[in-house]
């Protein structure tokens, strides 16, 4: 265990907490644990790379932490009533369905690999922007400020969007990799 996959792990220890302060009501510091996490996140990494600290583990924590960060933020907020539940489960099928086409792949043995397709980097910055500007409006006055009337709606429109088009995308890659690729391997 290291310095980086510590961080990493702190990232973790942050749901459960945003998770409570979201439905405790405490949104501002809510805020300010999940902006923490996101530094961590960038954190994490730099010190992986900075220190040659890069281990399996990390490989493994960092997405998982991401995706779990990210997805309960969104349930939580769906149903305390912060987002409409409908794009909260457009964002976690998404998820869901990269995770059991992985599985899929990996349980068949296929050599599918699972490339981070540009969409998808686009996708993950809109969803984050969303839960923080929807987080920041009790934390600050400027957000709250530029949030109010189409900034959120914007943001919703463009997660839509972005989620819609990077889980097709990565649904149409999977077909294609698996269609050519040899179970067995």
């Amino acid at each position: 265990m290291n310095i980086a996959n510590l961080i990493t792990l702190g990232r973790l220890f942050a749901v459960p907490v945003t998770i409570w302060l979201i439905l405790g009501d405490r949104l501002a510091i809510a805020f300010w644990v999940f902006v923490i996490a996101g530094i961590s996140d960038a954190l994490d990494g730099w010190v992986a790379k900075r220190y040659n600290l890069i281990t399996d583990l990390g490989r493994t924590l960092d997405p998982l932490a991401d995706k779990a960060l990210m997805v309960a933020v969104y349930v939580t907020l769906g149903s305390a009533g912060h987002l409409p539940d409908w794009l909260v489960i457009l964002v976690v099928f998404r998820d869901f369905a990269i995770l059991r086409g992985a599985l899929l792949a990996h349980t068949q043995h296929l050599d599918v690999q699972f490339e981070l397709v540009r969409i998808s980097k686009i996708n993950t910055v809109a969803q984050i922007v969303l839960a923080a500007a929807v987080l920041g409006q009790y934390a600050s006055a400027f957000i709250q400020t530029w949030t109010a009337g189409i900034g959120t709606w914007a943001l919703m429109a463009l997660v839509t969007i972005t989620t819609l088009w990077s889980g097709t995308s990565y649904l149409i890659r999977f077909n294609e990799q698996a269609r050519s690729s040899k179970p067995g391997a």
